[in-house]
Protein backbone atom coordinates (compact mmCIF):
# COMPACT_ATOMS: atom_id res chain seq x y z
CA UNK A 1 0.00 0.00 0.00
CA UNK A 2 1.71 3.85 -0.97
CA UNK A 3 1.92 6.13 0.97
CA UNK A 4 1.15 10.05 0.70
CA UNK A 5 2.22 11.47 -2.43
CA UNK A 6 5.30 13.07 -1.73
CA UNK A 7 5.43 15.74 -4.04
CA UNK A 8 4.75 19.45 -2.77
CA UNK A 9 1.61 21.01 -4.52
CA UNK A 10 0.58 23.43 -6.80
CA UNK A 11 -3.20 24.87 -6.94
CA UNK A 12 -5.40 25.60 -9.48
CA UNK A 13 -8.60 27.67 -8.99
CA UNK A 14 -12.06 28.08 -10.88
CA UNK A 15 -13.23 31.44 -9.24
CA UNK A 16 -16.98 32.19 -10.19
CA UNK A 17 -18.52 29.17 -7.96
CA UNK A 18 -15.59 28.19 -6.85
CA UNK A 19 -13.81 31.29 -5.22
CA UNK A 20 -16.78 33.79 -5.45
CA UNK A 21 -19.98 33.57 -4.92
CA UNK A 22 -22.26 33.31 -8.47
CA UNK A 23 -23.92 36.76 -9.01
CA UNK A 24 -27.26 37.56 -10.90
CA UNK A 25 -24.69 39.16 -13.85
CA UNK A 26 -20.93 38.05 -14.15
CA UNK A 27 -20.05 42.14 -13.55
CA UNK A 28 -22.14 41.88 -10.12
CA UNK A 29 -19.59 39.51 -8.42
CA UNK A 30 -18.23 40.84 -4.98
CA UNK A 31 -14.13 39.71 -4.19
CA UNK A 32 -14.67 39.20 -0.43
CA UNK A 33 -12.83 41.08 1.74
CA UNK A 34 -9.07 39.56 2.99
CA UNK A 35 -9.57 36.74 -0.16
CA UNK A 36 -6.70 38.67 -2.33
CA UNK A 37 -3.90 38.22 1.12
CA UNK A 38 -5.46 34.36 1.51
CA UNK A 39 -4.53 34.05 -2.17
CA UNK A 40 -1.28 36.16 -2.30
CA UNK A 41 -0.49 34.19 1.15
CA UNK A 42 -0.94 31.02 -0.31
CA UNK A 43 1.40 32.31 -3.43
CA UNK A 44 4.03 32.23 -1.17
CA UNK A 45 3.79 29.25 0.51
CA UNK A 46 3.64 27.23 -2.28
CA UNK A 47 6.32 29.34 -4.11
CA UNK A 48 4.19 30.86 -6.77
CA UNK A 49 2.48 27.73 -7.61
CA UNK A 50 -1.30 29.06 -7.92
CA UNK A 51 -3.30 29.55 -10.53
CA UNK A 52 -6.25 30.70 -11.88
CA UNK A 53 -8.38 28.73 -14.43
CA UNK A 54 -11.34 30.38 -15.23
CA UNK A 55 -13.99 31.09 -17.74
CA UNK A 56 -13.58 34.96 -17.61
CA UNK A 57 -10.56 36.66 -19.75
CA UNK A 58 -7.07 37.13 -17.84
CA UNK A 59 -7.89 40.63 -18.04
CA UNK A 60 -10.93 40.43 -15.90
CA UNK A 61 -9.01 38.41 -13.46
CA UNK A 62 -6.35 40.84 -13.10
CA UNK A 63 -9.08 43.16 -12.05
CA UNK A 64 -11.41 41.64 -10.03
CA UNK A 65 -8.09 40.51 -7.89
CA UNK A 66 -5.82 43.46 -8.35
CA UNK A 67 -3.52 43.73 -7.43
CA UNK A 68 -2.88 39.70 -7.37
CA UNK A 69 -1.58 38.50 -10.26
CA UNK A 70 -1.02 34.82 -11.06
CA UNK A 71 -0.27 32.08 -13.80
CA UNK A 72 -3.58 32.06 -15.19
CA UNK A 73 -5.83 30.40 -18.34
CA UNK A 74 -8.83 32.59 -19.16
CA UNK A 75 -12.10 31.93 -21.67
CA UNK A 76 -11.48 28.10 -20.66
CA UNK A 77 -7.81 27.83 -22.27
CA UNK A 78 -8.65 30.40 -25.02
CA UNK A 79 -5.81 32.69 -23.20
CA UNK A 80 -2.87 31.44 -21.43
CA UNK A 81 -0.30 33.32 -19.57
CA UNK A 82 1.97 30.50 -18.06
CA UNK A 83 3.71 33.18 -15.52
CA UNK A 84 2.49 36.31 -13.64
CA UNK A 85 4.14 38.53 -15.38
CA UNK A 86 4.54 36.38 -19.21
CA UNK A 87 2.10 37.50 -21.97
CA UNK A 88 -0.98 36.36 -22.36
CA UNK A 89 -1.36 33.90 -25.47
CA UNK A 90 -4.60 33.98 -26.88
CA UNK A 91 -6.39 31.07 -29.63
CA UNK A 92 -7.60 33.07 -32.77
CA UNK A 93 -11.13 33.50 -32.93
CA UNK A 94 -12.73 31.19 -36.02
CA UNK A 95 -15.16 33.23 -38.27
CA UNK A 96 -18.01 31.50 -37.24
CA UNK A 97 -17.70 32.89 -33.74
CA UNK A 98 -17.89 36.31 -35.57
CA UNK A 99 -21.28 35.13 -37.66
CA UNK A 100 -22.68 34.56 -33.96
CA UNK A 101 -21.98 37.90 -33.05
CA UNK A 102 -24.21 39.74 -35.55
CA UNK A 103 -26.56 37.13 -35.11
CA UNK A 104 -26.85 37.98 -31.18
CA UNK A 105 -26.21 41.87 -32.09
CA UNK A 106 -29.90 40.90 -34.09
CA UNK A 107 -31.64 39.39 -31.98
CA UNK A 108 -34.65 41.22 -29.53
CA UNK A 109 -33.04 39.38 -26.22
CA UNK A 110 -35.61 37.64 -23.70
CA UNK A 111 -35.73 39.44 -20.48
CA UNK A 112 -33.38 38.65 -17.71
CA UNK A 113 -31.15 37.12 -20.79
CA UNK A 114 -28.04 38.43 -21.82
CA UNK A 115 -24.85 38.35 -23.71
CA UNK A 116 -20.85 38.28 -22.20
CA UNK A 117 -18.76 38.98 -25.15
CA UNK A 118 -15.44 37.57 -24.27
CA UNK A 119 -13.66 38.23 -27.70
CA UNK A 120 -12.45 34.62 -28.40
CA UNK A 121 -15.58 32.98 -26.59
CA UNK A 122 -19.57 34.42 -26.70
CA UNK A 123 -22.04 33.24 -23.74
CA UNK A 124 -25.18 33.36 -23.24
CA UNK A 125 -26.52 33.92 -19.83
CA UNK A 126 -30.19 33.14 -17.72
CA UNK A 127 -29.67 33.42 -14.42
CA UNK A 128 -32.06 35.92 -13.98
CA UNK A 129 -34.36 34.66 -17.19
CA UNK A 130 -37.74 32.59 -16.40
CA UNK A 131 -36.45 30.19 -18.44
CA UNK A 132 -33.59 29.11 -20.85
CA UNK A 133 -34.36 31.26 -24.02
CA UNK A 134 -34.53 27.80 -26.55
CA UNK A 135 -35.64 29.61 -29.66
CA UNK A 136 -32.22 31.48 -29.63
CA UNK A 137 -29.97 28.48 -28.21
CA UNK A 138 -31.49 26.56 -31.02
CA UNK A 139 -30.35 28.85 -33.50
CA UNK A 140 -26.73 29.14 -31.94
CA UNK A 141 -26.28 25.39 -32.46
CA UNK A 142 -27.97 25.27 -36.05
CA UNK A 143 -24.69 27.82 -36.27
CA UNK A 144 -22.48 25.75 -34.43
CA UNK A 145 -23.43 22.77 -36.66
CA UNK A 146 -22.73 24.80 -40.15
CA UNK A 147 -19.66 25.69 -38.83
CA UNK A 148 -18.38 22.03 -39.23
CA UNK A 149 -15.73 21.60 -36.62
CA UNK A 150 -14.49 25.25 -35.94
CA UNK A 151 -16.94 26.05 -33.24
CA UNK A 152 -18.28 24.47 -30.19
CA UNK A 153 -21.24 24.84 -28.14
CA UNK A 154 -20.75 23.98 -23.88
CA UNK A 155 -23.38 24.54 -21.69
CA UNK A 156 -23.13 25.35 -17.69
CA UNK A 157 -25.37 26.41 -15.18
CA UNK A 158 -27.53 29.31 -16.66
CA UNK A 159 -25.32 29.68 -19.47
CA UNK A 160 -24.66 28.82 -22.99
CA UNK A 161 -21.06 29.20 -24.54
CA UNK A 162 -19.29 29.69 -27.74
CA UNK A 163 -15.89 29.67 -28.39
CA UNK A 164 -13.03 27.96 -30.78
CA UNK A 165 -13.24 23.84 -31.36
CA UNK A 166 -10.68 22.53 -29.59
CA UNK A 167 -9.87 23.67 -26.17
CA UNK A 168 -11.10 23.39 -23.07
CA UNK A 169 -9.72 23.43 -19.24
CA UNK A 170 -7.95 20.02 -18.94
CA UNK A 171 -5.59 21.23 -22.22
CA UNK A 172 -5.39 24.98 -20.23
CA UNK A 173 -4.17 22.94 -17.22
CA UNK A 174 -1.78 20.45 -19.01
CA UNK A 175 0.10 23.25 -20.71
CA UNK A 176 0.26 24.72 -17.06
CA UNK A 177 2.01 21.55 -15.72
CA UNK A 178 4.75 21.33 -18.10
CA UNK A 179 6.58 24.89 -16.67
CA UNK A 180 7.93 25.52 -13.69
CA UNK A 181 6.75 26.14 -10.61
CA UNK A 182 3.97 23.75 -11.47
CA UNK A 183 5.84 20.83 -13.32
CA UNK A 184 6.49 18.06 -10.94
CA UNK A 185 4.35 19.23 -8.40
CA UNK A 186 1.32 17.19 -7.09
CA UNK A 187 -1.75 18.83 -9.08
CA UNK A 188 -5.01 20.24 -6.82
CA UNK A 189 -7.90 21.24 -9.18
CA UNK A 190 -11.07 23.22 -7.68
CA UNK A 191 -13.80 23.87 -9.44
CA UNK A 192 -17.76 23.41 -9.65
CA UNK A 193 -19.00 23.63 -13.14
CA UNK A 194 -19.38 21.39 -16.15
CA UNK A 195 -16.33 23.28 -17.76
CA UNK A 196 -14.12 22.07 -14.89
CA UNK A 197 -14.46 18.64 -15.61
CA UNK A 198 -11.91 18.58 -18.53
CA UNK A 199 -9.55 20.08 -15.93
CA UNK A 200 -10.44 17.68 -13.11
CA UNK A 201 -9.72 14.96 -15.27
CA UNK A 202 -6.46 16.38 -16.17
CA UNK A 203 -4.89 16.35 -12.78
CA UNK A 204 -6.34 13.16 -11.83
CA UNK A 205 -3.95 11.62 -14.83
CA UNK A 206 -1.40 13.97 -13.48
CA UNK A 207 -1.96 11.87 -10.25
CA UNK A 208 -3.51 14.50 -8.71
CA UNK A 209 -6.51 15.58 -7.01
CA UNK A 210 -9.86 16.81 -8.44
CA UNK A 211 -11.59 18.90 -4.77
CA UNK A 212 -15.24 19.57 -6.71
CA UNK A 213 -17.28 22.25 -5.35
CA UNK A 214 -21.31 22.27 -4.47
CA UNK A 215 -23.84 21.67 -4.63
CA UNK A 216 -24.00 20.43 -7.61
CA UNK A 217 -20.73 19.39 -8.68
CA UNK A 218 -20.17 18.49 -12.36
CA UNK A 219 -20.29 14.18 -13.78
CA UNK A 220 -22.29 13.46 -10.53
CA UNK A 221 -19.16 13.98 -7.85
CA UNK A 222 -19.65 14.99 -4.50
CA UNK A 223 -18.95 17.85 -3.28
CA UNK A 224 -15.30 18.22 -1.22
CA UNK A 225 -16.86 21.81 -0.48
CA UNK A 226 -20.03 22.96 0.11
CA UNK A 227 -19.88 26.54 -1.75
CA UNK A 228 -16.64 29.53 -1.88
CA UNK A 229 -17.05 30.04 1.64
CA UNK A 230 -15.56 26.42 2.72
CA UNK A 231 -13.22 26.95 -0.37
CA UNK A 232 -12.27 30.39 0.61
CA UNK A 233 -11.76 29.03 4.53
CA UNK A 234 -9.65 25.89 3.35
CA UNK A 235 -7.67 28.74 1.58
CA UNK A 236 -7.20 30.55 4.80
CA UNK A 237 -5.86 27.72 6.50
CA UNK A 238 -3.71 26.92 4.34
CA UNK A 239 -2.28 30.45 4.21
CA UNK A 240 -2.24 30.35 8.39
CA UNK A 241 0.33 26.62 7.46
CA UNK A 242 -2.40 24.47 7.93
CA UNK A 243 -2.56 20.80 5.20
CA UNK A 244 -3.44 21.70 1.59
CA UNK A 245 -5.08 17.66 1.95
CA UNK A 246 -6.64 16.02 3.04
CA UNK A 247 -9.22 19.03 3.41
CA UNK A 248 -11.45 19.06 6.76
CA UNK A 249 -14.06 16.90 6.19
CA UNK A 250 -16.36 19.37 7.80
CA UNK A 251 -16.25 21.59 4.42
CA UNK A 252 -18.44 19.33 2.49
CA UNK A 253 -20.48 18.33 5.37
CA UNK A 254 -23.96 20.39 4.38
CA UNK A 255 -24.05 18.94 0.78
CA UNK A 256 -23.20 15.23 2.17
CA UNK A 257 -26.33 15.09 4.14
Amino acid sequence: MSGPDPRPACLLLDLDGTLLDIAPRPEAVRVPDGLVATLEAVGRRLEGAVALVSGRPIGELDRLLSPLRTAAAGVHGAELRRRPEGPVERRPAPAALERARALLAATQLPAGVLVEDKQVALAIHWRTAPEPPRALLDRLGALVHEAEGALEAVAGKAVFELRPAGLDKGEAVRALLAVPPFAGRLPVFVGDDTTDEDAFRAVEQAGGVALPVGPAPPGGRPAVFAGPERVRAWLARIAAGGPILPVDERDGAEVRG
